[in-house]
C-alpha cells in the first residue's frame, strides 16, 4: 500500500530533513556511524564500495553436518539451487545423492548481494535447497530475554497432564494449505471489490483476548477437540410392524486429513 492524499489523489512522497526541519540536499548527507551521543564518524561512499563483494555464482562447501545440530534460529531464507547447464549437472546430482545417503547438510559461503553469507545446502526431491544462516553475531541471546523466569518453576501435574493430552489429540503432519493469511486475504478483497464497484466481503472477527488462566484454556481446547469428533450414530427406535415407513439414521463421516503435495 502507498500513501496518498485524499483531496488530490497525489502520492506522498518523503523529504530527507535534518534535526531541525530543514531539507537536506543528497549531495550534502553522509553515511556515518555514532559511536557516542552527537558524535559520528563518516564512511564514504567509496570506502563501503570497497567492502563489496562480487558473486561467483558458485558455493564454497567447507563443512558437512548433521541438521539437527543447527540451531533453528540460524535459518534466514530458502532458495531453491539448479545446476547452469547440462556439464554441471553431473556434479549437482552426485552432491545431492552424497547429501541423501550420508544424511548430512553441507555448509559453506555464497556472495548475494554483495554480501556474502554463511549457507546450507540440503538435498530436496530432485533437487538441492540453499538455506542462508545467520551469523552468531546477528542471534540475540535467549538468557536475556528469559532471566525473569524461576529456574526450578514446575508447573502443576494437573497442567502438564492436560497439556499433554491436548498435543496427543492434536498431533499430526505439518499441513501448510491448512493455514491462511486473513490480513492478506481481506486485503485483496477490498481492493477487489473496490475495483468491482461492490461492499467487500470481509468478516468483522475480533480478535480473542489475554488467556488468563492457563487451566481453562486447555480445557476449552480438550472440549473443542472432542466436538470435532464423529458421534456415533443413534439406536434406531423400535418400529411397529403396522408402519409404512421405515426411518434410517447416518453417521457423520469422520474427516479425512489431507497431506501437502
Amino acid at each position: 500500500l502507498h500513501k496518498y492524499d485524499k483531496d488530490t489523489g497525489q502520492r506522498i512522497h518523503y523529504q530527507n530533513v535534518n534535526e531541525e526541519g530543514d531539507i537536506v540536499e543528497a549531495d550534502d548527507i553522509v553515511k556515518g556511524y555514532e559511536y557516542e551521543k552527537g558524535a559520528f564518524i563518516p564512511i564514504e561512499d567509496k570506502e563501503i564500495e570497497k567492502l563489496r563483494l562480487e558473486s561467483k555464482h558458485t558455493v564454497d562447501l567447507v563443512q558437512f553436518v548433521e541438521l539437527s545440530s543447527i540451531d533453528p534460529i540460524y535459518f534466514d531464507n530458502p532458495y531453491y539451487v539448479s545446476p547452469d547447464n547440462e556439464l554441471a549437472q553431473e556434479a549437482y546430482i552426485t552432491l545431492r545423492d552424497a547429501l541423501k545417503k550420508s544424511k548430512k547438510v553441507a555448509i559453506g559461503q555464497v556472495i548475494i548481494a554483495n554480501r556474502e553469507r554463511i549457507v546450507a545446502l540440503k538435498a530436496c526431491g530432485k533437487g538441492l535447497i540453499l538455506e542462508t544462516l545467520r551469523y552468531n553475531y546477528e542471534v540475540r541471546k535467549a538468557e536475556e530475554y528469559f532471566d525473569d523466569i524461576k529456574p526450578n518453576a514446575e508447573p502443576s501435574d494437573d497442567q502438564l497432564e492436560l497439556a499433554l493430552e491436548l498435543i496427543k489429540r492434536k498431533s499430526g503432519d505439518f499441513q501448510p494449505t491448512q493455514f491462511k493469511d486473513l490480513y492478506q486475504e481481506g486485503l485483496k478483497e477490498i481492493i477487489q471489490a473496490r475495483i468491482e464497484k461492490r461492499p467487500a466481503r470481509v468478516k468483522d472477527e475480533k480478535m480473542p483476548g489475554k488467556v488468563i488462566n492457563i487451566m481453562d484454556a486447555l480445557r476449552k481446547s480438550l472440549e473443542q477437540s472432542k466436538s470435532r469428533k464423529a458421534t456415533p450414530a443413534k439406536k434406531k427406535s423400535p418400529q411397529k410392524k403396522s408402519s409404512t415407513k421405515k426411518t434410517s439414521t447416518t453417521k457423520n463421516p469422520a474427516r479425512k486429513k489431507k497431506r501437502a503435495a
